[in-house]
This record gives C-alpha cells, structure tokens and sequence, in this order.
C-alpha cells in the first residue's frame, strides 16, 4: 500500500523492502540499507539523516568518471573519526520500488581523495546523507515490515 495525504494525493510513489544490518561487520548498531543505482550501477546504500550528500567510495568516483577538474566544488567532511578531503558532483541515482515507481533523482555526491594515511574500505556502503541527496524527496520508513517509501516533492 502506497501512503497519501488526507486530500488523496499520495505521499509516495513507491515502496522498497530495506535490510536493517550493522554497515560493517565491525559494527553494533544495525542501520537502514537500500537498493539504489548509482549513474546506472547498482548498490547498497544506508539511509543517514544526520549525514550530508552521497557518500561515494573512490572506486565508484573512478567509474562514474568524476573528474575533480570537473567538480562543483572542493569540500571536507568528517566521517568516521577522520576528516576527509574530496570533490562535490551532480549524479543520477534511482530508487528501486518494489512495489510503485522508481524514484529518479539528481543529487550531490561527495567523492574522497584519500591521503597517505587514509583507506576506505570496500566493505563501506554508499551514504544517503540528508543535506544535498535525501532532501530532494519524500520519505517515511515503517519499521514493523521493513519498508520504505519514497516520492517526489511537491
């Protein structure tokens, strides 16, 4: 069943079943995971409200082929305890519904250039952070079946 408003408008275009596991087997705390594509890649991102843009892996950088001489933009973040380097670029990503539409969406991706001392493991998701990717839509999660849904703006 898709969400609307009171007025019969729907709140959500479509739904997607979520996994809710830790990120990495290091860790606890189980955190909500999507099936998205990335600029036509498929991938498994967490949905983090407190976060900002998509977080990209280097390796996904190198094949969506964004160049830092073509960035927005020149940004630092802090994640993980480290604070990383990186460029801003306009991407496409989709959300997969299983149940609905996908969802299309153009949003900022945060890709890190690593220094020296720096890794980033494989084993990392992608990161749907708030600011500059997940407010670009609606969404709402229902923890008693696992589902997520999603839709346009406006």
């Amino acid at each position: 069943m898709l969400l609307q408003f009171d007025d019969g408008t729907r709140f959500a275009s479509g739904t997607t079943p979520y996994a809710y596991r830790p990120a990495t087997a290091d860790e606890k705390y189980p955190r909500v995971h999507l099936p998205i594509a990335v600029g036509g890649f498929e991938a498994s991102a967490i949905v983090d409200t407190g976060g900002v843009f998509l977080l990209c892996s280097p390796d996904l950088g190198e094949r969506l082929n964004l160049r830092p001489t073509d960035a927005l933009a020149v940004e630092k973040i802090h994640w993980r305890n480290q604070t990383f380097s990186g460029t801003l670029h306009r991407v496409e990503i989709a959300l997969y519904a299983d149940q609905g539409e996908n969802l299309p969406l153009e949003v900022t991706a945060f890709v890190p250039r690593l220094e020296a001392h720096q890794v980033w493991s494989p084993e990392f998701p992608l990161i749907l952070g708030m600011h500059g990717c997940l407010e670009f839509m609606r969404f709402a999660i229902d923890p008693t079946d696992d589902t997520f849904y999603f839709g346009e703006l406006g």
